[in-house]
């Protein structure tokens, strides 16, 4: 299928459009056109636009919490373009525009859960990943999903230093990445991306901590082999491939048993989740698996 035909049968779809459903005071008033998704997501009170773009990962930009809403300013996230390659029928480069047409935005408030013991609850603007991927036709070799971010020293200052290998990629066996939960993000609290959250486009999987939520992606690959992962190549005791939220699996250097909620002060506690509260929905996709050796 040529890429104009592929991208003029997904339009034929149309997009669905509705209100900015949750904000907050201090969010910018800019937005995109969604739907608040309700089944899939909670409850709880979401943090503040600010904690949620001044204290985050994002090697790419520095190693502290504050470097990516310092030095983020560098990334050019327009015009972007995402490589979709491997074991599928369909296969290409596209501009980030394109993709955008093809998918209703939908808003989910989903939990958070760093792999450092810190959370918060996050008001996402996405899609999801699996309706994405079923239009590239994975074929049965197809078993696992590989991602990649951009590589580029001059927008991503952090990448001219080796504490990690560049550039970061991530990725998640097939099953997991077609689960109706995993989430490709182009928003927060219902405008763009900011930065220093991996704009213009990122992944969210809720069960799982968050380095597994790879930012700023540029290719996207069908793959028959488990691929690398960034933290598990640099310390493979420490961070497995599953990466899921775990209570039961300390970190070797701090327990995982409880969590600080950013916003709550210092020394407030709250007990980890397994799967980070999202077990109804996914521990069917480990059932038979040791989630200590398989970590």
């Amino acid at each position: 299928m040529s890429r104009r035909a592929w991208l003029a049968g997904a339009l034929a779809g149309g997009a669905a459009a509705a209100l900015p459903a949750a904000r907050a005071a201090d969010a910018p008033s800019q937005g995109l056109k969604y739907t608040l998704n309700r089944q899939y997501s909670v409850t709880e009170k979401p943090n503040s636009f600010e904690d949620i773009t001044s204290y985050n990962n994002f090697y790419e930009f520095g190693t502290d919490k504050s470097d990516p809403k310092a030095n983020a300013h560098t990334l050019r996230p327009r015009p972007w373009s995402v490589t979709v390659a491997g074991e599928a029928e369909v296969t290409g480069t596209y501009h980030f525009e394109d993709i955008l047409k093809l998918q209703p935005l939908e808003e989910r408030i989903y939990r958070f859960r760093c792999v450092e013991a810190w959370s918060m609850v996050i008001p996402w603007v996405g899609f999801p990943l699996g309706t994405f991927l079923q239009r590239f036709k994975p074929t049965s070799r197809a078993k696992y999903v590989a991602f990649t971010t951009l590589f580029d020293p001059q927008q991503m200052p952090g990448e001219r230093d080796s504490i990690l290998e560049w550039p970061y990629v991530e990725g998640l066996r097939m099953d997991e990445a077609m689960h109706p939960l995993t989430l490709l993000v182009v928003g927060l609290y219902g405008q763009v991306l900011p930065n220093q959250d991996g704009a213009p486009l990122r992944l969210i999987v809720p069960w799982k901590y968050g380095f597994k939520g790879i930012k700023s992606i540029v290719k996207i690959a069908f793959v028959e082999r488990q691929p690398p992962t960034t933290w598990n190549i640099a310390a493979p005791n420490e961070y497995g491939f599953y990466a899921n939220v775990n209570p039961h699996v300390d970190h070797p250097r701090w327990s995982q048993a409880t969590e600080r909620r950013i916003g709550g002060g210092f020394f407030s506690r709250q007990a980890t989740l397994m799967f980070n509260g999202y077990d109804k929905e996914v521990a069917g996709l480990y059932r038979g698996m040791d989630l200590r050796r398989y970590f």
